[in-house]
Formats: structure tokens, sequence, C-alpha cells
């Protein structure tokens, strides 16, 4: 990892922290993953072996914890003190990069199995129904795919193939417009009325669906925002 030689603490924390891809390692582990595998897939475009690499950087430097159960699957990377208050960190990188570089999506940035695990990562386990429920994802537009994400309060899968069992709800849903919904850039009952969104079902678990996405960490700052499509072009004034 590169060292800057400075005596400075943006500089010491540079050297930890700068690195491409670790920001986002740190987003994994923030937002719940814990093995190897469970990173990965959250970053789509990382190779195992700078994965790996970036894992014992943060370790070495005290922000992870490696964890060796008894078995290899069993290991686990865990925050430690200084790697948890990173969180308010990402926060104010992410809320900058709202308001100053949060553009229109390239075509490269939509990724329906990539959003989908980024939601099951923000369930509100409390509010699911007592039995399992597999919901269907019928993504159209630019990459269309269909995926199922399989909820119960113990455990919440996202399936790249059917599960094998039918699905309680299918969401049919325009994947651009989607993202603005799990960005917090369009409200659930907006995207409905538009027609771009649309969900299949029992009409009681229709209505409980929304209630049981977070949403994106970052929705509230895009909210903020109080517009759709944000660039900097047409942005004035100091930080939120």
């Amino acid at each position: 990892m590169a060292r800057y030689k400075q005596y400075c603490p943006v500089a010491r924390a540079s050297e930890i922290l700068a690195d491409r891809w670790t920001p986002l390692i740190v987003r994994e582990l923030l937002a719940g993953s814990r093995h190897f595998n469970e990173i990965e897939r959250g970053l789509p475009g990382i190779s195992r072996s700078l994965l790996a690499a970036r894992l014992r950087h943060l370790e070495r430097n005290g922000v992870v914890e490696r964890r060796v159960g008894a078995r290899p699957a069993a290991v686990e990377y865990v925050l430690t003190p200084a790697g948890e208050e990173l969180r308010a960190v990402l926060e104010h990188f992410g809320a900058w990069g709202v308001r100053w570089a949060f553009q229109e999506p390239r075509a490269d940035e939509l990724d329906p199995a990539l959003l989908l695990w980024k939601v099951h990562q923000r369930i509100r386990r409390a509010a699911l129904p007592d039995r399992r429920t597999t919901v269907e994802f019928d993504f159209t537009g630019r990459n269309a795919r269909r995926l199922w994400l399989v909820m119960d309060r113990r455990d919440i899968s996202v399936c790249l193939k059917p599960p094998g069992f039918p699905s309680d709800l299918v969401v049919r849903a325009d994947l651009l417009l989607f993202y603005r919904v799990w960005l917090g850039a369009l409200d659930w009952s907006a995207a409905v009325r538009s027609g771009g969104l649309s969900v299949e079902g029992p009409g009681a678990l229709v209505r409980a669906l929304p209630g049981y996405f977070l949403w994106s960490p970052m929705s509230k700052f895009v909210r903020g925002q109080n517009r759709n499509a944000i660039s900097p072009r047409n942005r004035r004034g100091g930080a939120t």
C-alpha cells in the first residue's frame, strides 16, 4: 500500500483507507456482510486475490478482526471499534457524493443482481410475516432480468434462479425506476402511479411489501435534494 511519508492524520488515514475498493469493502462490512463470499458478492468486479489482500491490510491496521471458526467457511471478518467508527465517515462521504457527484447512472452501473443484494441487506425483519415469503422481481429495460428474494425472520436470501417454490408476490419494474425508488429519488407510491412499478399477489401482502424495505442508507440524502436527477452543474451553495 502507498505511503505518503507525511506526518499528518489525513495522510495516515489515507494510507489505510484510500486505496481502490477499500471504502466499498468497509461499506459491505458495515452493511452486515461477514463472510468472504458475502463481501465479494456485494463488490462485482473485484478479484478474489485483491479482496483478500485488502482484508489483510485492514486487519493489520486494526480496522477488521478476522475470526476463525472450526471450518474454513466459518471464517468471519468483523469490524473493530475503529472500523465501526467509519460508519459516520462513509455516511458523510456518501452525502457529499449525493450533493456533488451523483449524476445520471452509467449503463454499466445498472446491475439487477447487485441491486437486489443491496435490498436484501436492508430488510425490516420484524415486519415480515411469520412464514417464508418469496418475492419474484421481473426487472425490465436495460439489463432486464428475473431474480427472487426469499425472506423469513431468520434468513434473507437472493436467488439468481427459481428457488423451487411458488412466488408469493411478483414485482414488475423498470430497473432504472427501481434504482430511483431504492435510492430515495422516487417514493414507492409515485412509482406505482407512474405505471413503471406493479406488484401482483394477495392484497394484504401487496400493501405490506414496501414496509419490509429499509431502503438505501443514502436515501435520506437523496430525498433531501428534492429532485430525481442530481447534477453538480446546477448546484450552488454550501454543504448540507
